[in-house]
């Protein structure tokens, strides 16, 4: 059964000729014997003759356009066998070679190819399908070739069959690094990916962003163009249009589509730059007409044309602008440029090239060499009937320059290292085996060995990758008139493993500099402090400038979106180009308001001191002794001066002792402050109220030391807790765009208003009681004053908070000290400024005398409407209260209701008021 699947699986293919190829040997373009054969694809004519659009007949057209440069590569691939030949290398076997011109054409090259697999030693030239070619024995082991990408893929798909190497010198489209799909497909070039790759990077490099793309319809032009595209992209460059011309001259309409694609180009005035994937005779007939039309760009040449000799040499080429190429590393060329000087001594029997060659070139031995390439294309063969032998010993000979002149040293070196590449594979495998004998190995034996060969020019040493590609890297060309002649000028050589230009000196920089003169931009230029918008273009490129607004930067050109400053610690305005540190600010010392509240508050202690120098001084007088005695004034002259002091805590860099310090001193000196003022309002309102329920609660209430500790030791408990649970610590607000203030966090809103509001709470219980008593006689009316200090007091804090909330930056502290001057000044003034005016200006009214008669006539005013009996005065009050008036016992309370309001008035220095009660209950009693 198996034997039966066999033989239906395997059927025979036989070669036909036809009128233009009469024999398969007549198909061979150059053939030499050897023990291992190697085949060769080159396209030597540009194109196929054809009477029809479309061929009607399955044969081998006539190939007419004969290609120097490419006629140079076959002999290239010749030269470098017969160095291997002529070495020690392979030990005695010798390499033969098939070589196959193409005619630029797939078939050809297909027809070639089934040449290759036909079966070895057949005499029918027949490829026999089998189910496994593992011992199946073709008539050539490797092929070099094909140069272009679409036909090298065609054959690829055909030698994948038997596994056969496959070395091109040229293809470098990215599909053919897949090995899945082209296992034995490898090549001495780079992949297009790194070609694309590198012109967008040096297109980007030059500043330009609008370029447009110019390809062929096949698959290296569709490829190349979808690479180019990508890589364009990742560095930001736009593709303005891409025009895609026919892959074959035989097209009739290619004439019209480059006079469309030049129409294009002149439409888009702003694209200056022109990416070039054509093959050289595209190129030839776009530049040909570009020179017409006086179109000048910048070109950027693929590796398929930027060395191009017949491209160069167009006449007035230099109208065309500038071409910038990419190039296959060259190498050491003097061997194969000693072999061109002898090629009139190699035989051309076996050579049909070189013999069309020597015809083309007598009859174009007449014309300039400028204008002797597209001759001799221009010639058919079929015209020329030359003696050859006579041709090549006279003319080429005597212009021996004229083929190196035409030689692409990129392309002849790939070539030299593509057959390097096999001998040493073949060496390696030939060391256990005779290779002498046909049958010594199979193609797809040396694939194995040739994936993983090191091989040698005699200078480096080369490998393939995994992709089976030899990364040797480009040139970058510069295309220069020198003289009067265009030549190809090297500017730098292009490192694909780090992606950079190598430039090795100053004029090669000075070129690239050149290149970034020429603007070839869809919009202006967006400068630092600008960045891109859109405006609604398909194109990224293709938009407006507009300015980073403020805290945010952009530091290079046409950046697509502006920076954000980090705003903890820097700004920007707008439009900036860099972030600017924030300055740190607090209210400081040498600050204007700083210095108006410091000598505020030094002015408060200056009148604490002045007050308290006079109180002292007039101990004994009735206004001192009014006021509580010496201890009560200077505890609240000591809070005054406390209260001004704590003013200092809020200017200055702030600092974790400052801010727990400002509030807790400022909260406990008021607090003691308002705290004697209570006990005060409460003396006064005893001393002069006549309802008797309300003298029986306050001679009850009134404990002044008691009071004083109470009031001011709730408040230190308050300031207790919030310092040890969330205390006030320095921080940074960075809320404002240019400055970081640094401030103290009050640490809890809560315990700053509860310190601040158990204040308010005791402030308003004396305003109360100051209230209630601001009737009192003129001279004595403490009370009225306490009233209008703890008045001033509300209207400020009222003040302070809605101010307080809004208020931001350094200048918030201020609020606060504001409030506690006012404050401070307000009771400062209130109760102790009038006493100071009757001590130094009033001294007649401040003696007990004056005292006494100023309570009989509050008391005689205030008769007729109180009962009698609620004065109860002891004829001996007045010595006793005098007694206790001694400083040590200024805030004494009574030990009993019946000495209480004696003692009381004792403390007004009214040392008469006794008699006066008498008289008045005196005078009551009778009117009853």
């Amino acid at each position: 059964m198996a034997l039966l699947i066999t033989v239906v699986t395997c059927f025979v293919i036989i070669l036909n000729t036809s009128q233009s190829c009469r024999t398969p040997d007549d198909f061979v373009a150059i053939t030499s014997p050897g023990h291992i054969m190697i085949g060769g694809l080159f396209a030597i004519h540009e194109k196929m003759l054809s009477s029809d659009d479309h061929p009607r007949r399955p044969q081998i057209q006539k190939c007419a356009g004969f290609e120097i440069s490419v006629f140079l590569q076959t002999l290239a691939m010749i030269h470098s066998i017969e160095m291997i030949n002529n070495s020690t290398l392979l030990s005695g076997v010798k390499l033969g070679y098939e070589i196959y011109d193409t005619c630029t054409e797939v078939t050809a090259a297909m027809a070639a190819t089934l040449r290759f697999l036909s079966k070895f030693n057949c005499s029918r030239e027949t490829v026999v399908f089998q189910c496994d070619y593992s011992s199946y024995m073709p008539r050539v082991k490797a092929v070099i070739g094909a140069g272009y990408s679409e036909t090298s893929i065609a054959v690829s798909r055909m030698l994948n069959l038997q596994l056969m190497p496959q070395v091109s010198y040229e293809s470098t489209a990215e599909i053919l690094s897949d090995k899945i799909r082209f296992p034995s497909f490898l090549r001495t070039v780079p992949s297009d990916f790194y070609q694309t790759k590198a012109m967008a990077h040096l297109i980007r490099q030059s500043g330009w962003n609008w370029v447009g793309a110019i390809t062929t319809d096949d698959d290296y032009g569709r490829l190349a163009l979808n690479t180019f595209a990508i890589q364009a992209a990742e560095n930001n460059v736009c593709i303005a249009f891409k025009e895609v011309l026919p892959a074959f001259l035989s097209d009739n309409t290619i004439e019209m589509r480059i006079n469309q694609t030049l129409e294009k180009i002149i439409a888009e005035a702003q694209v200056n730059v022109i990416v070039v994937f054509l093959r050289k005779f595209h190129v030839f007939n776009l530049f040909t007409k570009a020179i017409e039309r006086k179109i000048s760009k910048i070109w950027i040449a693929s590796d398929n044309w930027s060395t191009a000799t017949k491209i160069i040499t167009i006449p007035n080429v230099k109208k065309l602008g500038k071409v910038v190429g990419f190039a296959f590393r060259r190498g050491d060329m003097s061997s194969f440029h000693s072999f061109l000087q002898t090629l009139h001594m190699y035989p051309d029997d076996n050579n049909k090239p070189l013999h069309e060659f020597a015809m083309l070139f007598s009859a174009c031995k007449y014309i300039k060499d400028g204008d002797l390439s597209q001759c001799i294309s221009n010639y058919s063969q079929a015209t020329l009937t030359y003696d050859t032998t006579k041709t090549i010993e006279n003319h080429l000979f005597k212009r021996n320059d004229f083929l190196w002149h035409y030689t692409e040293p990129g392309l002849i070196y790939s070539i030299q290292l593509a057959v390097f590449a096999l001998g040493h594979a073949i060496r390696d495998l030939c060391q256990a085996r005779d290779c002498k004998k046909a049958n010594a190995f199979q193609p797809w034996e040396l694939l194995a060995v040739l994936k993983n060969v090191t091989f040698t020019d005699g200078r480096n040493s080369f490998h393939f990758d995994a992709h089976g590609d030899l990364n040797t890297g480009y040139d970058v060309v510069l295309w220069k008139e020198t003289n009067g002649l265009m030549t190809v000028t090297k500017m730098a050589e292009y490192d694909l493993q780090h992606d950079v230009f190598i430039t090795t000196n100053q004029e090669t920089k000075r070129e690239f500099r050149k290149l970034k003169q020429i603007l070839s931009k869809c919009s202006k230029e967006c400068s630092p402090g600008q960045m891109k918008k859109a405006t609604g273009s398909q194109h990224s490129c293709c938009y407006e400038c507009v300015s980073c607004p403020e805290n945010h930067y952009s530091n290079e050109t046409d950046m697509d979106h502006c920076l954000l400053c980090n705003n903890e610690t820097h700004w920007a305005p707008v439009r900036s180009t860099t972030c600017f540190e924030k300055e740190v600010e607090y209210l400081d010392w040498d600050d204007s308001l700083a210095l108006l509240l410091i000598a505020l508050s030094l002015l408060g202690i200056a009148f604490v001191l002045a007050i308290g120098i006079i109180f002292t001084r007039n101990l004994k007088t009735p206004v001192v002794k009014s006021s509580g005695g010496l201890v009560v004034c200077y505890v609240m002259l000591i809070c005054h001066a406390l209260n001004f002091a704590s003013t200092g805590f809020f200017i200055g860099e702030p600092q974790d002792f400052a801010c727990k310090t400002r509030q807790t001193l400022f909260g406990v000196s008021f607090t003691l402050c308002v705290s004697c003022i209570l006990t005060k309002s409460l003396k006064i309102l005893l001393a002069f109220s006549f309802d008797p329920k309300l003298t029986m609660f306050l001679k009850c209430f009134y404990r002044p030391v008691p009071i004083v500790l109470t009031c001011t030791g709730i408040q230190v408990v308050i300031c207790t807790l919030w310092l040890v649970l969330a205390a006030p610590t320095v921080e940074e607000n960075i809320s404002l765009p240019r400055v970081i203030i640094l401030e103290c966090e009050e640490g809890s809103a809560l315990a700053f208003g509860t310190m601040l509001g158990y204040i308010a709470v005791l402030a308003f219980i004396c305003f109360v009681f100051a209230f209630k008593g601001r009737k009192l006689p003129e001279n004595y009316n403490e009370a009225k004053f306490l009233t209008f200090g703890m008045l001033i007091y509300f209207i400020a804090w009222i003040t302070f908070i809605p101010v307080y909330t809004t208020t931001f930056g350094k200048y918030l502290p201020a609020v606060e000290i504001i409030v506690i001057l006012i404050s401070n000044y307000g009771i400062l003034c209130c109760i102790f400024f009038p006493k100071c005016y009757i001590i130094l200006c009033k001294q007649k009214t401040n003696t007990k005398s004056a005292f006494l008669q100023m309570v009989y006539n509050y008391s005689a005013h205030s008769v007729d409407s109180l009962a009698l009996s609620h004065v109860s005065l002891d004829s001996t009050s007045y010595d006793t209260a005098t007694t206790n008036q001694s400083p040590g016992n200024k805030m004494t309370t009574c030990q009993n209701d019946n000495h209480l309001p004696a003692q009381v008035l004792a403390h007004t220095g009214t040392a008469k008021t006794m008699k006066v009660s008498k008289t008045l209950r005196h005078k009551r009693s009778s009117s009853i």
